[in-house]
C-alpha cells in the first residue's frame, strides 16, 4: 500500500504550496519596497494580496468544468476597490496612484503563481520588471533634464509714505 508521500494528491499539495510560497515571496518582495519608502500598503498588504489571489485563483484551477477565468475577473475588480481606496486626492494633488497599481498588480501576479508552471514564471518576470520599474521612478529626480532657462527673481519694496 503506497504512502500519501507517495500519492499523486501529495505531489499536488506540495505543488500549491509551493505557488503559495512563490506569491508570498513576489509579493513580500513588491511590498517591502513599497513600505521601506514609507507608503501606506506595504509589506503585509502586498503579501496577503498575493497570497490571496494565488489560493483564489488555484481553487479556481481546481474544479472541473466552469468558468476558470470568473474567479480571476472578480480578484481583479475587487482589488480595484481596495486600491481605489489608497489614491488621495488635495485639490491638485493625487497621491497613491503607484501604490493602487502595485496592489492590483500583485493580485495579478498571485493569479499567475497560481495557475500553471508557466504563469509562475511569468509572474516572476513580471516581479521584477515592477521592482526595476519602482527603482528607476526613485531615479526620476536624478534623470531630470536641465533647463536651458535661468530664473530671475526681482523684490520690490512698497514706499513709505513721507509724513
Amino acid at each position: 500500500m503506497p504512502s500519501f508521500m507517495q500519492s499523486p494528491e501529495a505531489t499536488d499539495l506540495f505543488r500549491d504550496a509551493g505557488r503559495l510560497l512563490l506569491a508570498w515571496l513576489l509579493g513580500g518582495c513588491i511590498g517591502w519596497q513599497r513600505e521601506s519608502h514609507g507608503h501606506a500598503a506595504g509589506l503585509r498588504t502586498h503579501a496577503l494580496v498575493c497570497v490571496a489571489s494565488c489560493l483564489l485563483s488555484l481553487l479556481s484551477f481546481s474544479g472541473d468544468g466552469g468558468d476558470r477565468g470568473r474567479v480571476a475577473a472578480q480578484i481583479v475588480t475587487g482589488i480595484g476597490f481596495l486600491g481605489a481606496g489608497v489614491i488621495l486626492r488635495r485639490g491638485s494633488d493625487v497621491r497613491g496612484l503607484t501604490t493602487a497599481a502595485t496592489v492590483w498588480l500583485v493580485a495579478g501576479i498571485g493569479i499567475a503563481a497560481g495557475a500553471n508552471a508557466h504563469f509562475a514564471l511569468l509572474a516572476i518576470v513580471t516581479t521584477l520588471l515592477a521592482l526595476l520599474t519602482l527603482v528607476i521612478g526613485e531615479l526620476k529626480p536624478f534623470l531630470k533634464p536641465r533647463s536651458n532657462e535661468t530664473a530671475v527673481v526681482t523684490r520690490v519694496r512698497k514706499r513709505e509714505k513721507a509724513p
